[in-house]
């Protein structure tokens, strides 16, 4: 089979003809398949459980941006993570070059109804598939371990005990967890055409406001085999499907050893720095 299908680079806004395809596959340790329900499926897990979502460079100050090469070089070339913008930049690519049809979205995280006003500032993957549309939704912080149907009431127990469900809204979509008590709108997505400098705003605005959560505390997370693990500067919390939540205080030098659990591959001075940036932080 062929997996470049796409027109030429220089006509592609996305620039997907310059994805490291096979790079980002052997990152995965996966073969190119034909787009299918099942493939679609394994690729975006497998994806979940490669790469962290994290702050890390945001927190450093050291974010090269979220444009795809930038975005490659961190997630091919280095293994690291990042969150949405990166998450969803390289997977919508991965998948256009694959034969996909895909449309970016973007969104709100949280609750509407709560009266939050929050900005366009999640990104999220819409594939088009043998007439039904998914939900992909790499880049969260407790992200879907599979594509969701973008169909109103659709839900999703892949793994028992993390359920999602789909709702349809006067504006677009709204993803829902299922927590102990109920269920919780994680973040609403619209459907206005995204384009390379919807992205680019959006990250600027969660990598430098100063009141963006993401410049002033660290958040690392993973799906790891048999349970999801989130650790901030001062806290853990790990998830296993069906059991309770595990959430404590993080311990004195704890945060060595879970960079270490989480394989989050940092170089010695990166390492040194984060340690350093997290210990200055003022907690509560």
């Amino acid at each position: 089979m062929t997996t470049d299908r796409t027109a030429d680079a220089a006509a592609d806004d996305w620039l997907v003809g310059s994805l490291d395809l096979e790079g980002y596959l052997r990152r995965l340790d996966l073969p190119a398949r034909e787009p299918s329900r099942d493939a679609l499926a394994e690729l975006h897990e497998r994806h979940v459980r490669t790469f962290t979502f994290d702050n890390v460079d945001v927190l450093l100050g050291q974010h090269p941006g979220v444009s795809l090469g930038s975005v490659q070089e961190k997630f091919v070339g280095r293994g690291r993570g990042g969150y949405c913008f990166e998450h969803s930049t390289i997977f919508a690519a991965a998948l256009q070059r694959l034969g996909y049809d895909v449309r970016r979205r973007l969104g709100r995280v949280g609750d509407p109804a709560t009266g939050a006003q929050q900005g366009r500032t999640h990104m999220v993957v819409e594939v088009v598939l043998d007439g039904r549309r998914l939900l992909c939704d790499p880049g969260f912080g407790m992200s879907l371990s599979r594509p969701i149907p973008l169909e109103d009431g659709a839900e999703d127990d892949y793994l028992p005990g993390w359920q999602y469900r789909v709702h349809h809204t006067a504006g677009g979509w709204a993803l829902l967890r299922r927590r102990d008590e109920g269920w919780e709108v994680t973040h609403t997505t619209d459907e206005l055409e995204v384009r390379p400098v919807d992205v680019v705003m959006g990250h600027h605005f969660t990598s430098t406001f100063p009141g963006s959560h993401f410049t002033q505390g660290l958040i690392v997370t993973k799906h790891l085999p048999d349970r999801h693990v989130a650790v901030t500067d001062s806290t853990l919390t790990v998830r296993r499907p069906g059991q309770p939540t595990e959430h404590r205080p993080l311990r004195p030098g704890e945060l060595d050893d879970w960079l270490t659990t989480l394989d989050v591959p940092l170089t010695p001075d990166e390492r040194s720095r984060l340690l350093e940036k997290v210990a200055s932080l003022d907690h509560p």
